[in-house]
């Protein structure tokens, strides 16, 4: 039996390896004559026509890439058996951790395998009920709840349902005790949290919906809307931000005591500023906090008239401070949590603050009074991700999940006058920790900047340059990764994979100096950390160039393009998901324009053009180079990084490329920027993820 077993191995390494020697014939993409000057350099966009997705040749060239990419797919013979081994995994029960509205605890389930997870409550110790199922939105999982908020009391909740991935979300709203919607539906909400002034209405924010052909030009002008209960959507009252306030980004939030409204607005994805209104007297106006673009700050909480702002004015890695809310400007401002050099941000529960630290990418969690005094230090399993620690002003106790890349998701309820955890869920999911580890080490990028990277494999790895390797990374608008356990990788992990995740500069992991790192003209540092990566992973014998992939979505998409467009001959699979790809002309698409913070535009001047120009990856696919075997992942329905960047990569990618290497196009249906995707669509995408990967790196996959 066990040699039979090795002879099937061996037989299907030898077609994985025949496979690569196959030509595809790929779609015949038409090329258009579109050329562009900037600065007087014409630049040519022979598939602009495909930024037009409701077109019908587009919708045809989408379907002819599909049946390619499912074709190529349909060939891996264990495609099927990772499929199934992530079905198994999966299929365990999830829960998330509990928050308390009015007289019940409630708290999301799946029950393993529901495409979306179902919104339960109890009262006491009582029987957990069915509150609200996503699942029953709609018939194929692809309609998902994307937001509650509650009324102080408990007694209305308005919720945001986003169809197939968009955006645009619908908001209805439900009285909690007979759980019937009591309200008319709004539609076309973007970019909006749902804040209630008492049980008579709620704030919410969204833009003039584009139509026809319109792309960025009514998303540059967010408001916030005051929506009545009983009354039309036509009849809401706008609050703050149109012709007189234009900002691209508006949200608003009620305090908890219902005193204040907090208005925060900005122009780009960095820097806000920020306004106050009381509630208390009718009609008060609106008075600015702060203005102008250069930090960040957000009121954390307020005890009366004394509001607590979390900033990094004056401190790079955040402060918390406190000021008068008759007069709160800047030069007002008190330190009650000082800076230190490690990124802070602030939760709150039963008037205690949690500082959460972010150190070489792990938590850290101190407990603060509102005086700034050190309560406590949250013991933590080991090194990892705490979310959580929020909660109402008169509770005792708060909930938070601990997670890293070898210990599963687990809740934990928190003692906040004794500073103790107990466990209070425990994951199901079938994994053994004792047989994986991680490690973090730094390498060093081309400028000799340290980077950290944390690398999972399970225990008896051999360094010997031999091993499936899937590197990580984002790296963009302060955004940290931190450890987080993954099914998806388990099934990766337990067949010899290393997981490898990187964090590069553009990301928040070390606070804004690391963040504009790694942005505008300085978006190439990103490039370099992630490539530095590969070559670290290479030189210490982990891996090598036959068994390196790259993956990444969004930001991350734009990182994995560049990357292979940069250094083909150092990774032999890739996969760019959602990604930002067409560097000159991101900002004319829908939300575009709002990351320039980050990029900068081709507008900019004749030097933000070369420099965007020299990386944009629709822009760098060269004839005559062998890439690596490239999946371009996107959603049909994605209005965040719209599929247009997709297409016209996939498309110069599979015209320049000059080698057997496959570059697939795998566009999903009914699917957005991936939030609410159902569960059997991250199953099936994770599979021929791991299939694609594997085939093309010579492997098979073997089931435990």
């Amino acid at each position: 039996m066990k040699s039979r077993t090795l002879c099937t191995s061996l037989l299907l390494t030898v077609m994985a390896a025949n496979a690569q020697q196959k030509t595809i014939k790929y779609p015949d993409t038409k090329k258009g004559t579109q050329t562009d000057v900037y600065f007087g350099t014409s630049v040519s966009d022979p598939y602009r026509w495909l930024e037009d997705d409701r077109a019908e040749d587009t919708k045809a060239w989408v379907i002819e890439q599909n049946k390619v990419t499912n074709s190529y797919l349909s060939q891996i013979p264990f495609r099927d058996a990772i499929k199934k081994r992530l079905t198994e995994l999966w299929n365990y029960e999830k829960y998330t951790a509990p928050f308390k509205e009015g007289a019940y605890t409630y708290f999301y389930k799946n029950n393993g395998l529901q495409n979306q997870y179902v919104l339960y409550r109890q009262k006491g110790n009582g029987t957990p009920e069915v509150f609200l199922d996503p699942n029953k939105f709609s018939d194929d999982g692809t309609a998902s709840l994307q937001g509650i908020e509650f009324t102080k009391d408990g007694s209305f909740a308005a919720c945001q349902m986003s169809e197939g991935g968009s955006d645009w979300r619908k908001v209805f709203v439900m009285d909690t005790k007979t759980m019937k919607i009591v309200d008319d539906t709004l539609r076309d909400v973007k970019f909006s949290g749902l804040s209630w002034l008492g049980n008579d209405g709620f704030y919410y924010s969204s833009y003039d919906k584009p139509k026809g052909s319109e792309l960025s030009a009514k998303t540059e002008m967010h408001k916030l809307y005051y929506h009545k209960l009983g009354t039309p959507q036509s009849s809401d009252k706008l609050i703050f931000g149109g012709e007189s306030m234009v900002r691209r980004y508006i949200g608003a939030g009620v305090t908890e005591d219902q005193k204040f409204l907090i208005i925060s607005a900005s122009n780009a994805t960095y820097g806000n500023e920020l306004y106050i209104q009381s509630l208390a007297t009718p009609n008060a106006p609106i008075k600015a906090i702060v203005t102008g673009f250069d930090y960040e700050q957000s009121v954390a909480y307020n005890e009366g008239n004394t509001l607590f702002i979390e900033t990094n004015q004056g401190a790079p890695n955040h402060r918390l401070v406190k000021v008068d809310a008759g007069d709160p400007t800047p030069s007002k401002w008190v330190d009650v949590i000082k800076e230190t050099k490690f990124p802070l941000s602030v939760s709150t529960c039963g008037g205690k603050f949690f500082a959460h630290y972010l150190k070489d990418a792990v938590s850290e969690v101190i407990q603060y009074d509102t005086k700034g005094n050190k309560e406590h230090v949250i013991k933590l399993p080991g090194l990892g991700t705490a979310s959580g620690f929020g909660g109402k002003i008169d509770e005792h106790e708060t909930y938070y999940t601990y997670t890293s890349y070898i210990y599963p998701s687990t809740i934990f309820k928190y003692d906040i006058t004794k500073g103790t955890s107990t466990v209070y869920k425990q994951s199901n999911v079938k994994f053994d920790p004792t047989k994986y580890e991680s490690k973090q080490v730094f390498y060093t990028s081309k400028d000799g900047t340290k980077v950290p990277m944390i690398m999972t494999w399970k225990k008896g790895m051999k360094q010997n340059g031999k091993n499936p390797t899937m590197l990580y990374g984002y790296g963009g608008f302060n955004i940290s990764l931190s450890p987080s356990f993954s099914v998806s990788n388990l099934a990766f992990l337990e067949n010899g994979g290393i997981y490898c995740v990187a964090n590069l500069r553009g990301g928040g992991e070390y606070g804004d100096v690391w963040h504009i790192a790694g942005t505008k003209m300085s978006k190439q540092n990103v490039f370099n950390d992630f490539i530095a990566a590969g070559e670290y992973l290479i030189k210490e014998k982990y891996t090598s160039s036959d068994y390196l992939a790259i993956s990444g979505g969004s930001n991350g998409g734009l990182l994995v393009g560049a990357s292979l467009t940069q250094r083909p001959d150092l990774f032999k699979v890739c996969f760019p998901a959602v990604g930002v790809l067409d560097m000159l002309r991101y900002n004319k698409f829908t939300a575009g324009a709002g990351w320039a913070y980050d990029y900068g535009t081709a507008e900019d001047s004749k030097e933000m053009f070369d420099y965007l120009l020299k990386y944009s990856p629709v822009h760098n696919a060269k004839a005559g180079t062998c890439y690596p075997a490239t999946m371009v992942l996107t959603g049909d329905h994605d209005d965040r990084v719209v599929p247009a960047h997709s297409f016209k990569f996939g498309s110069a990618l599979q015209a320049a490329q000059s080698c057997d290497k496959p570059v697939l196009i795998r566009i999903e249906t009914k699917a957005g920027h991936g939030a609410g995707k159902p569960t059997d669509m991250v199953i099936a995408e994770q599979a021929d993820k791991w299939a694609f990967m594997l085939w093309n790196m010579g492997l098979t996959y073997k089931m435990p």
